[in-house]
């Protein structure tokens, strides 16, 4: 019942209201069904076959609860590209990229002027979007270059961390941005998404909101209004380890391990109404936060790393032979994040709290054995080789940029139909030199000649690939050429390993995540149905009373709530 309610004048007749207490009653019923908090949380690279096999595996875990008392869903799908970027997209605005205008953190874009223009009179249009760690003050400080104080050890940094901004834009380098030709102004992350976020939705609401993730450009979640987000925690994770030899976060995972702990008591922070500096906070624990984690994902990738009880050698990351089981890598990157659950959770009211687990991504391939190690430089040289020789005429080389993981994305400088005819033809034609592996103890194999069609199994160009995105062909951020890897081909140095995995393609690994609901109002089942990872969005705010159809992703894709949740 609502103060407006309690207030009503007594002039009103008795009768009217007998007549409306029914009313009122429902509407307070209604509200009890919804919860007061929603914590989502992305496990970067966990894949449904991940989960199924530690819950098999450890009966008593906290994933093991979540899945055995809440909702489940067995056949969830990220979008495409599998990025990071559109990934957290999908899971914050109900949007695919053709919507909301990510396709990768890293991307070209046609109608923006180069990062660091101030007078854009007659220059011009066409620059990288560089919205990674590239953005930050100081890209090898965790804290971006924001000036906490002292971060020389671990224990420094675990006491002046979170003494960052609550807004990450705060750490941004503006003349790392691209520039809009319109404004002659640098263009932010948040700026750059095409739809709102449920963050949004919520603060319009009067409703509090944090989240924490892996580089200041996650601004992007603050959405186009730049309000999303009261307290926005991102500490740099390919920042440089104090005494780590130069090696960022990502490079040993109990390195990556203690970096996303730092993020979790960030979490925890909010679960007991503070902000991430553990300073108290009037609105109390956010409607909507959360985090992600980077472990699992660097478990993957990582062909070789320390892990616990590893007597200080190193083990092999990813999985053991025929990709089905953990390796002992990812086996304590798994038992770690497990437990990190376990204390959010125990943070929490499940009457009044709903806890989501997903992943942004997956990660390819799970078998080693099937792993093609191809350097897209050569192919991308090649081409352009290639263009030149059949263009004499032609002012520079036909591909402006190229973003590679297991996948192709190329931006051409000429988008005509017969350059993107070329280049289809040739990516087709084209065997790469020199292509890498590993064997099962993690040495390097040479692979030569194994592979044909530039370690693509499908070439979309021109008009083919913004009709797989879903867009115009004019669209000025759609690539020219999107090329779909075979299965295990990963676009990295072919003369050594520098990782197993990547993510970012189309294969089945990169996009099949698992998505679990549990707490208030959630009953126990598992859906076999396909889902998506946008259906996050609306069941969140559903899941806090607040109108679905209020963010734009939704109503443009007509995005449903997850099924089977109440």
């Amino acid at each position: 019942m609502t103060l407006k309610t309690l207030l009503r004048p007594l002039s009103v007749s008795l009768a009217l209201g007998a007549a409306l207490a029914p009313a009122a009653h429902a509407e307070q019923v209604e509200h009890d069904r919804h919860a007061r908090h929603v914590i989502v949380i992305s496990v970067d690279g966990l894949h449904q076959s991940d989960l199924d096999a530690y819950v098999t595996g450890h009966p008593q875990s906290t994933l093991a609860r979540l899945v055995g008392e809440g909702a489940s869903y067995a056949q969830a799908r990220t979008p495409f590209p599998s990025d990071s970027f559109p990934g957290l997209t999908a899971i914050v605005t109900g949007a695919h990229p053709r919507t909301a205008g990510i396709y990768y953190d890293d991307t070209w874009n046609r109608a923006l002027l180069p990062a660091g223009t101030t007078s854009c009179a007659g220059v011009a249009p066409g620059v990288e979007v560089t919205y990674f760690e590239q953005l930050d003050r100081d890209l090898n400080s965790i804290d971006a270059g924001e000036g906490v104080g002292d971060l020389s050890s671990p224990a420094a940094i675990r006491q002046n961390v979170y003494r960052m901004s609550k807004q990450a834009r705060d750490g941004i380098d503006a003349t790392q941005l691209p520039v809009d030709p319109v404004t002659c102004r640098p263009v932010y992350p948040h700026e750059y998404l095409r739809v709102n976020t449920i963050f949004e939705v919520a603060r319009a609401h009067g409703l509090h909101t944090a989240w924490s993730d892996k580089h200041l450009a996650y601004d992007l979640v603050n959405g186009p209004s730049g309000a999303g987000v009261d307290d926005l925690f991102a500490p740099e994770i390919n920042s440089l380890v104090p005494g780590g030899g130069g090696d960022d976060w990502t490079k040993d995972n109990f390195n990556t391990q203690f970096y996303d702990a730092l993020k979790v008591q960030a979490v925890l922070n909010w679960a007991h109404g503070l902000d991430h500096d553990g300073t108290p906070n009037a609105a109390g624990a956010p409607a909507i936060y959360g985090m992600n984690f980077q472990t699992v994902s660097t478990a993957q990738k990582l062909n070789v790393s320390h892990y616990a009880g590893d007597g200080g050698a190193k083990g092999l990351g990813g999985y053991g032979a025929g990709g089905t089981v953990a390796g002992p890598v990812l086996a304590g990157a798994l038992d770690f994040v497990d437990g990190q659950l376990g204390r959010i959770v125990a943070a929490v009211d499940p009457r009044d709290t709903v806890v989501v687990v997903s992943a942004k991504h997956g990660q390819s391939p799970l078998d080693r054995g099937q792993l093609r190690l191809i350097d897209d430089g050569e192919v991308i040289g090649a081409l352009n080789d290639a263009w030149a020789k059949a263009h004499p005429a032609a002012s520079g080389p036909l591909v402006l940029f190229g973003m590679d993981d297991d996948g192709m994305l190329l931006w051409l400088a000429d988008r005509s139909a017969a350059a993107a005819a070329f280049a289809k033809s040739f990516l087709w034609g084209y065997a790469p030199l020199k292509v890498g592996g590993s064997d099962a103890a993690g040495h390097f194999v040479d692979l030569s000649g194994t592979v044909q069609h530039a370690g693509l199994r499908r070439v979309f160009a021109g008009s083919e690939a913004a009709e797989l995105i879903g867009v115009p062909p004019a669209d000025e951020r759609v690539p020219d050429v999107i090329g779909i890897a075979q299965v295990g081909v990963v676009y990295s140095n072919p003369t050594k390993i520098k990782k197993i995995a990547e993510h970012g393609g189309d294969a089945r690994p990169d996009r099949h995540v698992p998505i679990v609901v549990w707490g208030a109002g959630v009953h126990h089942v598992r859906i076999e149905a396909p889902v998506e990872t946008a259906q996050i969005a609306p069941s969140v705010l559903e899941a806090l009373g607040l109108p679905t159809r209020e963010l734009e992703g939704v109503r443009r894709e007509h995005t449903a709530p997850l099924p089977g949740l109440r």
